[in-house]
């Protein structure tokens, strides 16, 4: 079967974590009802906290936590795989690292992927300042699936600004981005959907962009806006910045005629390019 539906859920997280855990379940259903079998949560999904050490009280062991307890109940309730946008998991001392899991419709853990790329910046134009590192060890290993929708990669936000990292995907044959984020509102105004697409079209792949959306407790906003777009660059399904689920078909024998038909793919040739030395 080539044709699946598939889902990005979208809210704005607070700091109370069992209020948090029920938005997600309330839209995984509403998502399960409309027929998507895989279904990705936004980053940060169990916690935007109030300073960005309030992460660490709530991070779990892999394999050992409510938070996991629930993400891998969800899909066995609901019969779905899900990608479980970001939680915290437990790392060096006062760290932790912004960890994707993925489980199958029997509630089994698939997967796991650390955030490689970390928020350290200052956003031009504005006060905003993150520095996840002073929080979160970087992971190092990307993330690639078998599942019946296609061959999964994960990353999280920020990693959508590296090109580099989703080719080395593509290239091991992924056909379909997982990509949970919290983009800040003017930083997603800018450049989500001009990513979002870019590494669509440059990979020929599908993905499925799960963003926080709103105003949150803490005072920050982000852009939402989840989409999923195909290879060909078509945004296919789209949120704006209310809770909502946003739920599209992908087709993979649409995506290997793509493939076959313009195999920019096989078409690079860096590898033979000379570059002039310097004297």
């Amino acid at each position: 079967m080539s044709k699946h539906l598939v889902a990005a859920i979208q809210f704005a997280a607070g700091i109370d974590v069992k209020a948090n855990l029920g938005m997600v379940s309330e839209r995984v259903a509403k998502a399960a009802d409309r027929g998507a079998g895989l279904i990705v949560l936004p980053e940060n999904l169990a916690l935007m906290g109030l300073k960005e050490t309030d992460k660490l009280e709530i991070a779990e062991m892999e394999g050992n936590g409510p938070i996991q307890d629930f993400l891998a109940d969800l899909a066995v309730t609901w019969g779905v795989w899900i990608v479980g946008g970001s939680i915290p998991l437990r790392s060096s001392p006062g760290k932790v690292t912004a960890s994707s899991l993925v489980f199958d419709d029997s509630g089994a853990l698939m997967g796991r992927y650390d955030k490689i790329h970390l928020f350290d910046v200052d956003v031009p134009g504005s006060q905003e300042q993150y520095r996840e590192s002073a929080t979160i060890d970087a992971g190092g290993m990307p993330l690639i699936l078998d599942s019946p929708f296609g061959k999964l990669g994960v990353t999280i936000c920020y990693d959508l600004r590296f090109p580099e990292l989703y080719r080395q995907m593509a290239d091991a044959g992924v056909e379909i981005f997982a990509v949970p984020a919290a983009f800040t509102a003017r930083t997603g105004a800018a450049h989500w959907e001009l990513l979002l697409r870019a590494r669509a079209v440059e990979n020929l792949a599908y993905v499925v962009a799960s963003g926080q959306g709103g105003l949150h407790e803490n005072g920050r906003e982000t852009y939402g806006n989840s989409m999923i777009v195909d290879p060909w660059g078509t945004v296919l399904a789209r949120l704006g910045t209310e809770p909502g689920v946003a739920v599209a078909e992908i087709d993979l024998d649409s995506q290997r005629h793509y493939r076959e038909a313009f195999p920019v793919l096989t078409h690079r040739r860096l590898d033979s390019v000379r570059y002039p030395v310097e004297t």
